[in-house]
């Protein structure tokens, strides 16, 4: 008969969307409890059709199976006031388990009803003075659920909670649509002259019970309802057209079943599309969408300008504001923290390439959740395709300074040739001059040397050998060279890296140096002379190393006139000066080395001193 089949089918659907729940029980509060209540339905839907599967012989086992309602109906209790947050404290939920397990004890006990025969459903429970008492508990218990529901649905509606309120609204629902399927008993128990049709819902019960939980918990489910749809509403179209193949003027089978097959695939189209709308609400997203959206990308030259442009279009669709941040190699530096509340679309490079995750989602309807991860995927193409376009003018910035380095090198090579031996003979022509005059033209010639010295150094091509070392041995090493340097705490203990030892010892050298010169023209005082005085107490350079989760930070300050302004941003490039006697490539030495090395120098701010520089080294080492 129709009815018992789509009875067994309600059992194994209830179980297999107990396991589901179970499986997401993280995402729902009180999916455990919800998952034991739908394995009680089902008991209590294998205990009405056992003596239909079985046989009347099974009636012991099966009023048995029955007299577990009242317990379902306290587990049903329970889950409604922890998913609805609602408090009746430990007495009050443990009230509910004593009725409904009293209940149920007391029908296993004493026999709760008997069998009839029914002319459409076949053996059927007629509850005896017993059963009615016990079903008295489970009634009770159901009201009481269903006014939590109901209080909660009301409180959901004055604070504004959309989600929380269809989620409630979604059980309730189910429960009106359970009451409604349970009258068919009702017709069979009184024999009404009537079909007991209602029966035929109750695998919707549990389906819409659950779906309507997960819809906006788990985002997969709308995907799985989606398909479901799809299959249903297909195969409810070839019944139809099934039915229909007897009014056709031949009769054949094979033209039959011709027809439906054309039917179902002329229309899998706009069933799909009909679906999509019922399951996504507002997130219809068609192929024009889509080329839309990746022509107004296509602009975006800069990681700043794609998520810009990719949070305002996302924006404009969903009809909220959106923050669009980009991870991995086209994050920014510092970047911003979006108001609380915002919701994000992350695109960061995974092993299979640029992906998007939401974030701060929970809350939005499954439609514009639709249109986000749809939107994702474009946002993810534009990604990539940026992190290539930036990958190639890196790599053209690479061969320019290359091409300009080594013409600058055979520019050194031949001026530091031809300029020696000048010097030389400068250097001998004042043998015989005052002191005051020798002291000067050599300082001169030193420092024209010394300028030679570092532009050969600074164009010539070199490379790197790295091996392991310990940075703060090589600081306290060179710290050695300038007297009245202090070094911090964070240079107490190893800081073990993988770099050229040789150039390490340069870059720290070429910062020494610069600070040596600059307290020599004098110190200035940019926060203040009390600042100042307690800076230089000690000593007017200071060193110290920090250490992140992937980077070591060392600092070398001092306190000297600081930075002018109209140099900062380019202070390393080559011949930026702060000293009126620097040759200007000392610090762009310095940035080549970082770079080489993975890493970077930057000016910071760090009071009291004046000025601060700061090397950032990673802790894994460059390809």
């Amino acid at each position: 008969m129709l009815i018992h089949a789509v009875l067994g089918f309600s059992v194994l659907e209830t179980l297999v969307l107990a396991a589901v729940l179970l499986a997401w029980a993280d995402r729902v509060a009180g999916a455990r409890l919800l998952a034991a209540f739908l394995t009680g339905i089902s008991l209590w839907m294998v205990g009405n059709e056992l003596p239909n599967w079985l046989g009347p012989e099974t009636e012991p086992v099966a009023m048995r199976l029955l007299a577990t309602a009242p317990f379902a109906s306290a587990l049903f209790f329970h889950f409604c006031t922890v998913f609805c947050r609602v408090d009746l404290g430990r007495w009050g939920v443990a009230a509910a388990y004593a009725l409904g397990g009293c209940a149920t004890v007391v029908s296993m006990v004493l026999v709760p009803g008997h069998l009839i025969h029914h002319r459409d459903i076949g053996w059927i429970a007629v509850a005896d003075t017993v059963g009615a008492v016990a079903s008295m508990a489970w009634v009770i218990l159901g009201i009481g659920g269903v006014a939590v529901l109901v209080h909660a649905l009301l409180r959901a509606r004055q604070s504004g909670d959309g989600q929380k309120f269809r989620q409630i609204a979604a059980v309730t629902a189910s429960c009106l649509w359970g009451l409604l399927c349970l009258a068919g008993y009702g017709i069979a128990v009184l024999d009404l002259p009537i079909y007991p049709f209602p029966l035929l819902g109750l695998p919707l019960y549990s389906l819409i019970l659950v779906y309507g939980i997960l819809r906006y918990g788990v985002f997969v489910a709308n995907a799985w309802a989606r398909r479901a749809l799809v299959w249903a509403l297909l195969l409810a179209l070839g019944a139809v057209v099934l039915a229909l193949t007897p009014l056709l003027p031949f009769e054949s089978r094979w033209l039959g079943g011709l027809a439906v097959a054309a039917s179902v695939l002329a229309l899998n189209g706009p069933v799909r599309r009909v679906a999509e709308r019922l399951v996504y609400p507002g997130g219809e997203v068609s192929i024009a969408d889509l080329g839309a959206w990746r022509s107004a990308l296509l602009s975006a030259d800069t990681p700043q300008a794609l998520a810009q442009q990719a949070a305002q279009l996302l924006g404009q669709r969903i009809g909220t504001q959106v923050e669009v941040h980009l991870g991995g190699p086209l994050a920014p530096a510092t970047p911003a923290i979006p108001p609380a509340g915002t919701p994000q679309l992350v695109c960061s490079p995974g092993p299979q390439g640029w992906q998007t995750t939401l974030q701060g989602w929970d809350a939005a309807p499954p439609g514009p959740r639709h249109v986000a991860e749809l939107f994702g995927t474009v946002v993810a193409e534009a990604a990539a395709r940026v992190e290539q376009s930036q990958q190639f003018a890196a790599r053209e910035r690479e061969r320019q300074l290359q091409a300009r380095l080594a013409e600058l090198g055979a520019l050194a090579a031949t001026v530091a040739h031809d300029i020696r031996n000048p010097l030389n003979i400068i250097s001998m022509a004042v043998a015989a001059a005052p002191a005051d005059t020798r002291r000067e033209v050599a300082d001169q010639v030193a420092r024209i040397a010394h300028l030679t010295n570092d532009l050969l150094d600074f164009a010539k091509p070199w490379k790197l050998v790295p091996r392991e070392l310990d940075l703060a041995a090589h600081v306290r090493t060179a710290a050695q060279r300038l007297p009245a340097v202090t070094l911090g705490a964070g240079l107490a203990q190893p800081l073990p890296l993988h770099a050229d030892p040789r150039r390490i010892d340069q870059a720290l050298t070429n910062l020494l140096e610069n600070a040596r010169t600059a307290l020599a023209s004098g110190a200035a005082e940019p926060y203040g002379a009390a600042d100042i005085a307690a800076a230089t107490a000690h000593s007017p350079v200071h060193i110290d190393a920090e250490t992140t989760d992937n980077a070591v930070l060392l600092h070398i300050c001092d306190a000297g006139p600081g930075v002018p302004d109209e140099i900062r941003s380019r202070l390393f490039e080559p011949f930026a000066s702060r000293s009126p006697g620097g040759t200007g490539l000392g610090l762009a030495i310095v940035a080549r080395i970082m770079a080489a090395h993975g890493g970077s120098v930057a000016l910071t701010e760090r009071p009291p001193w004046s000025t601060c520089f700061t090397l950032h080294f990673p802790l894994t080492p460059p390809p």
